[in-house]
């Protein structure tokens, strides 16, 4: 297995620049798909997850191609085949359930498959949602979870209450195919509500591409039948999540860390990690197009944080949590449990090599800082497993991370740009 070993380098000042955001890529690759006429995405995120989703449009008859780092998309008008064979989508949870929306407005069976870990990663609601909404589907091997067959004779439409949902992805899957039903869906959500901010980024996508949704009453949303998406041009913004391991880095080091293609106003809920950091002794400084934070010395005590719509910042935030003198309680996170890793286990295990304190309590993560020592990370093959703890590497001697590769699900230039902070050697 390869591994990469961490040199410290505690850097005092440094400027980098990220990719497009994933969750932006992949609605807006969805809505072009429907679209009538061509679209073209300006900055979109090339990764494993987004050429997954992208090698399913193509088998389900859309016209995709990659040209000089841009995506053009022919949009078919909601018109969609059937593809002779299983679509993989490896470890791609987004596009599972993106997906099985999306196959039902075609004709003909679909069946959407992925790894041994998506396998594992509950899709039940969604699947009964659809059902109600008049989609026949058949799952082909554990009930409630991957590989799926869709029988798609288009979407019918209708009403639906969600209530206390453990993803987001549920509601967006649905809201983005609701255009082309046959009659109006009006979504009702009630309850907890986890991932709010990925919800926002859907409703934003669509009215982007022409289709708003009809909101009468507070988180009450209704998509009129069979209107369309308008193909256009359209420019992906930077990726907070993939931002936060260098304003990680400028507290650990407390440094500078300016990063560059990042939209200050963005819907990215991974922007709320800027305010702990400010609440816990941070300086962040906004401009047009980029945002910096300077490290200082961290506030010790006791701290409690709801990380329910930003959960890819937890193992972020854990790491945080690790070097700073005091208790961290992460709360509302169970749903971290069915990501690519039960990244509240992982999170334990491994902040444990390291000396660190760190349990589960319910749906909440407890973490006591302390100093942390240098550890061979295992990843679960999880990319913000490998990019949490490499930042770690940039203060204590001996972290190494295994399967460094994993990155490329979200950011393959992760040790490109990791570059431009720190030194290191890879075996």
């Amino acid at each position: 297995m390869s591994v990469i070993h961490i040199e410290p380098f505690r850097c005092s000042m440094a400027e980098v620049t990220v990719p497009g955001s994933k969750s932006y890529t992949q609605r807006a690759l969805v809505a072009a798909s429907l679209a009538r006429g061509s679209s073209v995405l300006i900055n979109p995120l090339l990764s494993e997850d987004t050429m997954r989703i992208i090698e399913a449009l193509q088998a389900m008859g859309l016209g995709v191609a990659i040209e000089n780092g841009d995506i053009r998309i022919e949009g078919a008008g909601g018109v969609l085949l059937a593809p002779q064979n299983p679509i993989y989508l490896g470890n791609n949870g987004t596009a599972m359930r993106f997906l099985v929306s999306l196959s039902s407005l075609g004709r003909g069976p679909v069946t959407l498959t992925g790894d041994a870990r998506l396998c594992e990663r509950p899709i039940r609601p969604l699947m009964n949602y659809l059902g109600l909404l008049g989609v026949p589907y058949r799952y082909l091997g554990q009930d409630g979870f991957p590989p799926v067959e869709i029988h798609a004779s288009g979407l019918r439409g209708g009403e639906l209450t969600i209530k206390n949902t453990e993803s987001s992805q549920y509601i967006s899957s649905i809201m983005l195919a609701a255009p082309y039903a046959d009659n109006p869906v009006t979504l009702t959500l009630e309850g907890g509500i986890v991932s709010r901010p990925y919800i926002d980024m859907t409703l934003q996508v669509m009215t982007d591409f022409g289709v708003p949704a009809e909101v009468k009453k507070k988180d009450c949303y209704t998509f009129p039948a069979k209107t369309a998406y308008q193909g256009r041009r359209y420019v992906i913004e930077g990726d907070a999540s993939s931002a936060s391991y260098f304003f990680l880095a400028a507290m650990l080091c407390e440094g500078t860390v300016r990063v560059n293609n990042l939209n200050p106003r963005s819907t990215q809920g991974d922007l709320k990690f800027l305010d702990l950091l400010e609440g816990v002794g941070g300086e962040v400084r906004y401009g047009d197009n980029w945002i910096s934070v300077t490290g200082k010395k961290m506030k010790k005590g006791r701290l409690v944080v709801s990380m329910a719509d930003m959960p890819d910042m937890v193992p972020t935030v854990a790491i945080l949590a690790a070097f700073r003198e005091g208790t961290t309680e992460i709360r509302r996170v169970a749903h971290l449990r069915i990501k690519e890793s039960n990244r509240l286990a992982v999170l334990v295990a491994e902040l444990g090599k390291m000396g660190i304190d760190a349990r589960e309590e319910g749906d909440s993560l407890v973490i006591v800082g302390g100093k942390p020592n240098g550890a061979t990370i295992h990843t679960y093959n999880d990319h913000r497993i490998a990019m949490s703890f490499a930042v770690a590497g940039l203060v204590i001697p001996g972290i190494s991370i295994q399967n460094p590769g994993c990155v490329d699900k979200s950011f393959p230039d992760f040790w490109k740009i990791f570059e431009e902070l720190r030194g290191g050697e890879r075996d």
